[in-house]
């Protein structure tokens, strides 16, 4: 049987290279689906801290960022129709993070706070408009900023991304070996046989039938 826990040997590391594409698109998939469930931000003043809260999802149809203010933090989906604001996806130009983001750059307590800093993001759209977040953790984090990423069709860099990556194309890989179970998988592909000798053995379909 071929060895499943040697990773570098040269059949595993084809097949593993063939399924990252449909590995990644399954991703892709998973994030953009989180993201029209949407979710719940904070409002961060860097004169002090407020409990106020703001909600955000992507439309059904991956066209339009719904937005807007929210009364108390929520654990369930806010409809479309109750938010007032709208980013439509081919106005945004570019998602950026951390220090980058404009309300990091901010002078006051929020600018010296490391932890917000890791956890903010900001789209920019139109020409100098941005939508600004600060997500509740590194995992909300790391979905926002892939999905975004993917909507614009660039790459999810995110080491969410990477670990699921790495778990799923394993998964895959191992559910494909079952069937191979006492076979063993030579290292090269064997030797394309010679030609036969004679193709007397073809039908000839321009004879006529009697």
């Amino acid at each position: 049987m071929m060895n499943q826990d040697d990773p570098k040997s040269h059949p595993m590391l084809e097949l593993r290279e063939k399924l990252q594409p449909e590995v990644t698109e399954l991703i892709k998939q998973q994030r953009l689906n989180r993201l029209c469930e949407g979710a719940c931000f904070r409002k961060i003043s860097a004169r002090r801290r407020q409990d106020k809260f703001w909600y955000c999802r992507l439309s059904p149809n991956h066209k339009v960022l719904h937005y807007g203010d929210i009364e108390e933090l929520s654990q369930g989906q806010i409809p479309h129709d109750s938010l007032q604001e709208k980013v439509t996806v081919a106005d945004i130009k570019a998602v950026v993070t951390g220090k980058d983001c404009p309300h990091m750059r901010e002078k006051g307590a929020l600018k010296q706070n490391k932890e917000q800093l890791e956890l903010a993001f900001s789209i920019l759209h139109n020409s100098d408009e941005y939508l600004n977040f600060i997500a509740p953790d590194k995992h909300e984090y790391c979905i926002w900023t892939d999905g975004l990423n993917a909507l614009l069709g660039k790459e999810m860099s995110s080491e969410l991304t990477k670990s699921d990556m790495d778990t799923l194309v394993t998964m895959e890989l191992k559910l494909r070996l079952l069937d191979l179970e006492n076979i063993q998988i030579p290292e090269v592909p064997p030797p394309v046989p010679k030609e036969p000798s004679t193709y007397n053995f073809v039908y000839d379909f321009t004879q006529q039938q009697i």
